[in-house]
């Protein structure tokens, strides 16, 4: 892996090999030439890399005359708000979300705490382009005379306005009457620097794995079912009434009930929007590769429900569009604009709590009464060229389905759909099916992989 893998909002690479201290510089000075005026937020997770990116991070930053405050260890959704609070010009989070270990990267956030949308961050990417071909020309640089440096502030406070707006969405006194057992599993990431606080102002008793945000994840950090065996077991074992599963950043959260059974990422988004609409009526949107759980919670509501392209950035533009009260993705990241607009796992914690709380039953009987379906997802090996035959084909293949192109394609039955799309990174296609049972979303998979074999043969 020669290049790192660039995208509008950020870059991720392997430490020392596609993602060296000359690399982070080069797309700091081009996040800083864009810059409007003032001061920017810079974290990281707990990755052990992440100390010598934040030296980097800051110090180019300060090269190009800017002021940074540094955070130092912060979950994503945190640095969204103190770029928010602060009224910085910007942020930048040094994570790699769920990659494995020798992996790091940089997340790019907007002054309004967002991440980066497409249209701030191609200029971004074009700078970034020309600073890396002009090689070490001082001229082409965005940096600045001795006497024109930024200085570096440490935060003293990292954390207060994130709790205060998460727990402003909830009743905090009814949570606290019901005493929670609850396991955190923040796997050795940020999670756990807002996480313990959080269950403790909710008057939970948290028993917290790999709280000591040191990187040296004690599983595979994408927090899946099979990555999460072990946790599950432990969930029973300790008694609690339900697990929650962060990614080392934060941004994504997985659920394991009090019987030890992995709800998982897709039921997330599900659970919070449907008690996020029994205390606020409006629109919802998801990217369009999330469960149809959501959709049709929204249709049993009666509010408008609305799909973007999948990522984050694209989610939050839709949700802006269209006034959402709530948003997310399937991967375990539910976005509510009262915190900030960005995935945020301490948003789904509160709100599933809430939900717990006030209702009066455990995280199972939530899960059971959310619309049931099931997901399957598979890659195939295509290359971006062939892509638009294939999803031809597709079309052709399946005429009576109602189409979404907005992401690759997507076609629609009133009780099942499938996505295929082209990956970012990589010369593979995504394909994901949803229906009401295994086998159903299986063959639907089955038939759409045989169509993407032959558009690549």
């Amino acid at each position: 892996m020669s290049e790192p893998i660039i995208s509008v909002s950020g870059l991720r690479g392997i430490v020392g090999e596609s993602l060296t201290p000359l690399v982070a510089a080069s797309y700091v000075g081009a996040f800083a030439g864009v810059l409007g005026p003032g001061p920017v937020v810079v974290s990281r997770d707990g990755r052990p890399s992440g100390r010598m990116l934040a030296a980097v991070v800051s110090g180019a930053l300060a090269a190009c005359g800017r002021d940074v405050w540094y955070a130092d260890l912060a979950a994503t959704p945190t640095l969204g708000v103190l770029v928010q609070t602060l009224g910085a010009a910007g942020g930048i989070q040094i994570s790699a979300s769920h990659n494995p270990p020798p992996y790091n990267g940089l997340k790019l956030f907007r002054r309004d705490g967002r991440v980066l949308p497409a249209a701030d961050g191609q200029p971004v990417l074009e700078a970034y382009r020309r600073l890396r071909a002009s090689g070490p020309s001082a001229e082409a640089g965005p940096w600045v005379a001795a006497d024109r440096l930024g200085g570096i502030t440490t935060l003293a406070d990292t954390v207060s306005a994130h709790l205060g707006r998460v727990l402003a969405t909830v009743d905090v006194e009814a949570i606290r009457a019901r005493r929670f057992r609850v396991l955190l599993d923040s796997n050795a990431g940020a999670g756990s620097v807002l996480g313990r606080r959080l269950l403790a102002a909710l008057g939970c008793e948290a028993i917290v794995l790999g709280g000591e945000p040191h990187g040296r994840f004690l599983h595979p950090p994408e927090p899946t079912a099979e990555n999460l065996r072990g946790v599950s077991a432990q969930v029973m074992a300790a008694g609690a009434a339900i697990g929650f599963c962060q990614d080392p950043d934060a941004d994504r959260l997985a659920i394991i009930d009090e019987r030890g059974r992995y709800i998982g990422e897709e039921y997330t988004v599900a659970l919070c929007a449907e008690h996020v609409l029994t205390q606020r009526r409006g629109p919802v949107v998801t990217n369009c590769a999330t469960s149809r759980m959501t959709e049709d919670i929204a249709g049993r509501a009666g509010v408008p429900f609305a799909r973007s392209a999948v990522g984050e950035a694209n989610v939050v533009d839709r949700m802006l569009a269209t006034g959402a009260v709530f948003g997310g993705e399937g991967n375990g990241g539910p976005i509510d604009p009262r915190v900030v607009l960005v995935r945020d796992s301490f948003v789904g914690m509160a709100l599933v709590l809430d939900a717990m709380a006030r209702r009066g039953v455990p995280v199972s009987e939530l899960a059971a009464g959310l619309p049931r379906y099931e997901i399957v997802k598979r890659t195939v090996k295509l290359p971006p060229e062939q892509l638009a035959a294939t999803c031809a084909a597709l079309a052709e293949r399946w005429p009576e389905a109602r189409l979404d192109r907005q992401d690759g394609l997507r076609l629609d039955w009133p009780d099942r759909w499938l996505i295929v799309r082209g990956s970012n990174t990589e010369p593979i296609a995504r394909i994901i099916a949803e229906a009401p049972t295994q086998a159903a979303a299986e063959e639907l998979v089955v038939r759409a992989m045989k169509v993407a074999e032959a558009a690549a043969s």
